[in-house]
């Protein structure tokens, strides 16, 4: 019978280490309040005591998550007889949303300030029409507070979706469409606070159409809601080796916080600023909490992340693009986890059978994964524990058309009868073309594509996208 992992305390050095980190946060969160307030200094401090939280409360519940039963096996190590906590997750989403939601004042100190009677502006005379009840009501920047509040809003949402399925397995086809009512704060706010449904033609389109935008109207909202379904589940269908969940993320997240420092490092005040500093005040904790949750998940893993952890960070990113007006920036970051979403579509649909895990398969006498396949069954009209019926005429040629193209690794016997397919995920694919590798190479290799498809979408972006538009809105034209 497997074991349960000894205790899981944290070392002399790592309890010194993350209270060193906490306090100096701590330190300088006091000082933002002695100039005015400081929002993303005191984001940055959130982030580090956050990390600290995060990390101290992996390592101290592990143990409380496995007496629960919230507990499984790695399938791909040589010695897997003991358990190790799942769902951790569950944890970073819980002091994600805590932390965001302490740093409330910060954003709007000054506007509190400002605003209120007795909040340092004792000796500023206002005439009476401009005072209602004590307050400068009409000073206070109410859209943005509603901005950030449905962003919570969503994000608790989405943690319960996945707490839900980490505890109780729903099915695919049941838990798939969720994310959409959870974005359904994020829409509404949209469409009173900013409600701008056009999109820009390219320049060679528009001479037939006679317009440089072209009003979506509702259909805008329909891909925004289209798009939060997908962000949280393509991150959840991407993973199956140690640290790829968090890892990916957190390299999109950094992404997204480098697009937002472009904006906010320019010579000229950008009308942008507002949006991605918004952007930087989510991502920056939920950076320091990912980080927390890498170290425990990288290979060899001490701990699960669960699907919590993989719809929580799709709706962030979900969350600062439609906010921050930048949702198509987002999907040049997603392209892995797209490519990743339209291979896996004959299995996820249906056409091709299949399995509950996809996983590449772990080759106990090598200590390497290998691609791990559907076995079909040898009878044309067999259905045995063997594998599944031969595929119909069509998805066989598709198969071997795919197997031709080197996206797919197919075995057929001496009778041109298919044995083995391949499972259709990017991980057994990237495992077809580079040949089997430990896991933590693989983890490694597909982190850094992310990272260079990444770097050329915000290339594509900003600089490549000038073939066909007229201007970047980063550029000085842009801006004025």
């Amino acid at each position: 019978m497997p074991t349960t992992v000894p205790s899981a305390a944290l070392s002399r050095s790592e309890t010194l280490y993350l209270t060193g980190i906490a306090l100096a946060c701590a330190a300088i969160l006091v000082r933002t309040f002695e100039g005015e307030g400081e929002p993303l200094i005191a984001s940055l401090a959130l982030s580090g005591i956050a990390f600290s939280a995060s990390y101290a409360m992996i390592r101290w519940l592990g143990p409380t998550f496995i007496k629960a039963g919230l507990k499984g096996r790695d399938l791909s190590k040589v010695n897997n007889s003991h358990y190790i906590p799942e769902c951790m997750g569950g944890i970073c989403a819980v002091v994600y949303l805590l932390t965001i939601i302490v740093f409330i004042p910060f954003p709007f100190y000054k506007d509190i300030v400002v605003a209120t009677s007795g909040g340092g502006n004792r000796d500023v005379v206002m005439n009476v029409e401009f005072v209602q009840q004590g307050r400068l009501l009409h000073k206070f920047p109410h859209s943005k507070l509603a901005s950030y509040l449905s962003a919570i809003i969503s994000l608790q949402s989405i943690t319960l979706l996945g707490i839900g399925d980490d505890l109780f397995d729903i099915r695919w086809r049941h838990k798939f469409f969720i994310p959409a009512f959870a974005s359904i704060p994020l829409l509404v706010i949209y469409f009173i606070d900013f409600g701008v449904t056009s999109i820009v033609l390219p320049t060679f389109v528009q001479p037939y159409v006679g317009r440089e935008l072209f009003d979506l109207g509702f259909l805008y909202y329909g891909y925004m809601s289209a798009f939060s379904i997908f962000s949280p589940n393509s991150i959840n269908i991407l993973a199956g080796v140690n640290g790829i969940e968090v890892s990916q993320s957190v390299i999109i997240a950094l992404l997204l916080a480098f697009n937002d420092a472009i904006y906010l490092l320019t010579p000229y005040p950008h009308p942008a600023t507002d949006s991605h500093l918004f952007s930087l005040y989510l991502l920056l904790p939920f950076l320091g909490v990912s980080l927390a949750l890498l170290l425990h998940n990288w290979y060899p893993a001490r701990v699960f992340v669960g699907d919590t952890y993989c719809y929580f960070a799709g709706m962030v990113f979900v969350v600062v693009s439609i906010l921050g007006h930048f949702s198509k920036t987002l999907i040049l970051l997603l392209v892995p986890q797209i490519f990743n979403f339209l291979y896996s579509i004959p299995q996820l649909f249906g056409l091709v059978p299949c399995p509950r895990h996809r996983l590449p398969h772990f080759n106990a006498r090598t200590g390497l994964l290998e691609p791990s396949v559907t076995k079909w069954d040898a009878g044309a009209d067999a259905d045995t524990p063997k594998g599944y019926k031969q595929p119909r005429l069509v998805i066989a040629r598709a198969l071997r058309l795919l197997a031709r193209l080197h996206l797919l690794q197919l075995r057929e016997d001496e009778n041109g009868l298919i044995r083995e397919t391949s499972n259709l995920t990017i991980l057994n694919l990237w495992l077809v073309w580079r040949g089997p590798m430990r896991e933590d190479r693989l983890a490694t290799e597909l982190t850094v594509m992310q990272a260079l498809l990444g770097l050329f979408g915000l290339f594509v972006r900003h600089r490549l996208a000038l073939l066909i538009f007229r201007e970047d809105n980063w550029s000085i034209r842009g801006a004025v």
